[in-house]
């Protein structure tokens, strides 16, 4: 499976400005050196196209898409979560022989991933994303899962790099907001709806439905919450 190797520099949204922020730390949190890291996490991978990997979480704190059904909200504000150095986080990785990374969040293209993706390569680490595409992408990266908000919708950029898209079904618009999207990525890109999980057991005949009359699409299940796993 080949990297798709994207190296922009992001610019941190006004409203993501570290109250905390030390002055000398400031060239690092640009260059990604640094990261407002949330948790960390050796798990199994409990949606899409890995469900049932392996692999080792990584979720960086700080989002202004502000999904109304985010199960995460206290990954929104970055100003709660420790600046951590990449290395250490790669450490981490390192201890628990993890094979591949999900980097995700919040929303961690607010950050430059540059540093920490090519850091996870040189170990010899997969490297997966998982991105509303809000904002450019940055980082070298073998699966890219493209989970669009229409609060903020995607970038260009992002749809066509995309390996898998994951539209989170909450109503019955968000199988239009899905159709537009599909149109948006590239004809290789897996496509996949998932209910919210709030409200799966209502959705989830509306889903199978919906995938029988369209098989283009895929069902993704959150299976580790099935399974009671991070």
């Amino acid at each position: 499976m080949p990297s798709i190797r994207v190296f922009l520099i992001p610019l941190l949204p006004v409203n993501y400005k570290l109250h905390s922020l030390k002055p000398e730390h400031e060239q690092d949190l640009k260059e990604g050196l640094l990261l407002p890291l949330m948790e960390e996490f050796y798990t199994i991978q409990g949606e899409g196209y890995n469900t049932g990997k392996a692999a080792y979480f990584i979720r960086i704190g700080g989002c202004d898409v502000g999904c109304h059904w985010c199960d995460v909200k206290e990954s929104w504000d970055a100003n709660v979560h420790p600046l951590t150095s990449i290395h250490t986080i790669v450490e981490h990785v390192q201890e628990q022989k993890a094979g591949s990374v999900v980097v995700t969040g919040g929303e961690p293209l607010i950050y430059n991933m540059n540093a920490l993706s090519s850091l996870l390569k040189e170990k010899k680490i997969e490297t997966f994303i998982e991105t509303s595409g809000a904002y450019p992408l940055s980082g070298i990266w073998d699966w890219i899962c493209l989970s669009p908000k229409k609060t903020m919708p995607p970038l260009t950029k992002v749809c066509e790099s995309a390996n898998e898209l994951k539209v989170i079904i909450f109503n019955k618009h968000d199988f239009i907001w899905a159709e537009e999207q599909a149109g948006r990525v590239s004809k290789n890109c897996y496509l996949y709806l998932q209910p919210e999980w709030s409200k799966h057991e209502q959705l989830l005949p509306e889903i199978i439905d919906y995938v029988k009359t369209h098989p283009k699409w895929m069902i993704s299940l959150q299976t580790h919450k099935y399974m009671h796993i991070p």
